[in-house]
């Protein structure tokens, strides 16, 4: 991939042109603007003008915005007519680069948009993540790190586009190996606000998987109604339960004396229970 022509980056002098001639680029990276930032830059518009010119393309009998649709955007809602651009023959393959430089330059794209244009200059143009790294004076981990965030379940990736978490906090997620276990994880951060160290901490507790986990078959009516004649009889807590596929009976009791008075208690019912069948001394 060549460099970004340098005509791109000479400033000349400035042209005006109607806002109603300049459309959106449609793959301009940045998805979603701060409402209070768009606010602030729309008054400061209203007040001083537009400081620094549109950089645009000519297309489809009209102009295209190469950077800046964020003053574009500001603009329109200051009702100007007319904006200062700089216009540039700009090819396909440069417009996504110098977008995405921009908005890494001024910091305004949030973790999921700068990963979603790092794919696309990928795909776009058969780049490798160190290759990219030298156009963007980029690190390949950093690179590799800031692609995996798009490996995360959509829902975790709409908290950071809404900035409910961070990109620190996403790569802690990545540890949890399931989907599942991530986006739980997610909604825990978001719930109780953890901080990026809670969240690492929290990780471990969120990788088991789940999915093997056998499910409990639900306590037999005839095991629960066993319990409650024994609590009654024995006047302790009884449990009477299948562990491991063998069913068990456990009987609750402070220390020895008790146990005593339990077995007291059974051998008194069996006894008696041997009475009712006719079973006494005298067989």
């Amino acid at each position: 991939m060549g460099e970004v022509n340098a005509e791109v980056a000479a400033m000349t002098p400035d042209s005006v042109l109607p806002i109603s001639e300049i459309t959106p680029n449609k793959d301009q990276p940045r998805k979603t603007f701060d409402e209070d930032a768009l606010a602030e830059l729309t008054d400061s518009i209203e007040k001083n003008g537009i400081l620094q010119p549109i950089l645009v393309r000519p297309k489809d009998g009209g102009y295209e915005i190469v950077a800046g649709e964020r003053r574009y955007q500001a603009a329109k809602r200051a009702g100007l007519t007319e904006v200062p651009v700089l216009v540039r023959d700009v090819t396909d393959e440069e417009i996504l680069q110098l977008a995405l430089i921009e908005n890494l330059q001024r910091s305004d794209l949030n973790p999921i948009e700068e990963a979603q244009g790092y794919r696309t200059l990928i795909e776009s143009k058969d780049l490798t993540q160190e290759e990219l790294g030298k156009v963007l004076s980029k690190s390949r981990s950093a690179i590799t790190n800031t692609l995996r965030l798009l490996d995360l379940p959509e829902e975790v990736q709409q908290y950071m586009i809404d900035g409910l978490m961070t990109a620190g906090h996403a790569r802690a997620i990545l540890a949890v190996p399931s989907e599942q276990g991530r986006l739980n994880l997610a909604k825990k951060v978001v719930e109780d606000h953890l901080s990026v160290r809670q969240t690492e901490n929290l990780a471990p507790l969120f990788s088991v998987n789940n999915e093997t986990v056998v499910k409990r078959e639900p306590t037999p009516q005839a095991f629960k109604q066993a319990a409650r004649q024994l609590h009654v009889m024995l006047n302790t807590n009884v449990k009477v339960k299948r562990v491991r596929n063998k069913n068990k009976i456990e009987i609750e009791f402070a220390d020895e004396d008790e146990l005593a008075e339990l077995v007291s208690r059974l051998s008194m019912a069996s006894v008696e229970e041997e009475s009712d069948y006719g079973f006494d001394e005298e067989d």
